[in-house]
């Protein structure tokens, strides 16, 4: 009986340093756990987002050849895909037809505004010249008046004929039609001046319609230039070629999606953590990445940036809490997280894998 009772107490003993040492294993474990969790924040609700290039053409018409395949690696500015040009080309043709008629017409005007403004020019002479010719008629007639007046005088003193008297009345009055003829020509070619002058507006006005004519010309030629070109469909930047849905032969039309062109040398991780994880999350922490595709290896990257309020404010049918149907959900915030450059240079990761960030924070 005395054995049996040592026996129980040592078992006691040893049961009770058991279960000492299992709490203070536990209390360390927690210690550490803890510790971990104040500077380790993680979420498992995160994926791989990069660039994707919607590929689709500017013009309508039947695919002639498509020169890549489903992921294919293209460079920016490769051919992806034709439509056949024919009647592209022909409207070139008759724009640019077109364009050479109206510049022809442009000319023609502008060398009628020229002959038309020399026109002017000799008729501004005439005028000139009749002026001057109007003023020799008045001084003529300013000297015969005179000999006249003197003949006249001469005459009533008896010391001239009147057959002198009447010459010299009629030379004056020679001399008065003539002033007067003379300022009728002055008045018709300062008419035939400004009617001119009207027939060099209307020319400058129809060079510059012309003008206007051939600018709209050359737009159409340029448009027409221009949907020829788009015809030829390029890589809009580095990547691999998915979503392909396209074959020769198609009928396409302008703004279709016809493949993408996903970037893979610039991705990044958005990791929707927990409002109340946020606290201690800054730009510039290092970041640790696990990739559920890759067990065992371990991305590096650091925190971008945070994005400017919750996942549902920005979703297509916001929260509205005033409706007075209020729940209150712990909400998430997209964070940017960058890779480091050296972290996938074989381009292992793809767009939407899903990933395990943690950010290591003080």
């Amino acid at each position: 009986m005395e054995e049996n009772r040592k026996e129980n107490g040592s078992r006691k003993r040893i049961a009770l340093i058991v279960f000492a040492l299992l709490g203070v294993v536990g209390v360390v474990v927690l210690f550490f756990y803890l510790r971990y969790k104040s500077t380790h924040i993680s979420t498992d609700d995160a994926y791989i987002e990069g660039r994707i290039h919607t590929v689709a053409p500017k013009v309508t018409g039947t695919v002639k050849e498509v020169h890549v395949r489903d992921n294919q690696q293209v460079k920016r500015g490769d051919l992806l895909l034709e439509i056949d040009p024919s009647d592209y080309e022909v409207r070139v043709r008759e724009m640019a037809s077109g364009f050479e008629e109206d510049r022809a017409k442009v000319a023609e005007a502008a060398a009628r505004t020229v002959a038309a403004g020399k026109r002017l020019a000799e008729l501004h002479g005439g005028v000139e010249a009749a002026k001057a010719h109007l003023r020799l008629q008045e001084a003529t007639l300013a000297q015969a008046e005179r000999d006249r007046r003197r003949a006249e005088s001469l005459y009533r003193q008896e010391a001239v004929s009147r057959e002198r008297y009447e010459r010299a009345q009629t030379a004056c009055e020679v001399s008065r039609a003539q002033v007067k003829a003379a300022q009728e020509q002055v008045r018709q070619a300062q008419a035939a001046v400004e009617a001119q002058a009207a027939v060099v507006r209307q020319t400058v006005f129809a060079v510059s319609t012309q003008k206007a004519s051939l600018r709209q010309q050359a737009a159409r030629l340029r448009i027409a230039e221009l949907n020829a070109g788009y015809t030829k469909v390029y890589a809009p930047s580095d990547g691999y070629v998915t979503r392909k849905s396209v074959e020769r032969g198609n009928q396409v039309q302008a703004g279709q999606p016809l493949m993408a062109v996903t970037e893979l040398d610039d991705i990044w991780v958005v990791a929707n953590y927990k409002e109340t994880q946020l606290r201690k999350i800054r730009p510039g922490q290092r970041v640790q990445i696990a990739v559920d595709t890759y067990s065992g290896r371990e991305f590096q990257g650091r925190v971008d940036s945070i994005m400017a309020g919750t996942g549902s404010v920005f979703s297509l049918f916001p929260p509205e809490n005033a409706t007075g149907q209020y729940v209150k959900v712990v909400q998430r915030v997209p964070v940017k997280i960058v890779l480091d450059r050296e972290a996938d240079r074989q381009h292992v990761l793809r767009v939407g894998m899903s990933v395990e960030p943690t950010v290591l924070v003080e």
